[in-house]
């Protein structure tokens, strides 16, 4: 079974259906809500936080490429930022720590 949704995203609107198994899943919980690690390999294209920058959850946080996408990776939780492991032109590898959050 399959349910209609409409999205928006960027100012365009989307409709998409929903199977059961993806409408049920469990959501994402870090094991370390302090720490953002990788989560595939790939290269940092951009930093779009700083040390001491207060974020909030599904702020973006940097744009990591991966297998020629544009992937940007998103704060899970409001918090302050207290490092950041990478830099543009970095290339990371999966479980790679990112960011710090204090």
């Amino acid at each position: 079974m399959t349910t209609r949704h409409t999205i928006t995203l960027n100012d365009a609107v989307y409709e998409t259906t929903f199977t059961k198994k993806f409408a049920h899943r469990k959501p994402f919980v870090p094991k370390d809500p302090r720490r953002l690690t990788a989560v595939i390999p790939g290269l940092i294209l951009d930093l779009l936080v700083k040390p001491g920058d207060r974020v909030r959850a599904g702020q973006g946080l940097l744009i990591l490429e991966a297998m020629k996408m544009q992937n940007h990776i998103s704060a899970h939780d409001e918090g302050t930022i207290k490092a950041i492991h990478v830099a543009p032109g970095d290339t990371v590898t999966k479980g790679q720590l990112l960011v710090e959050f204090e």
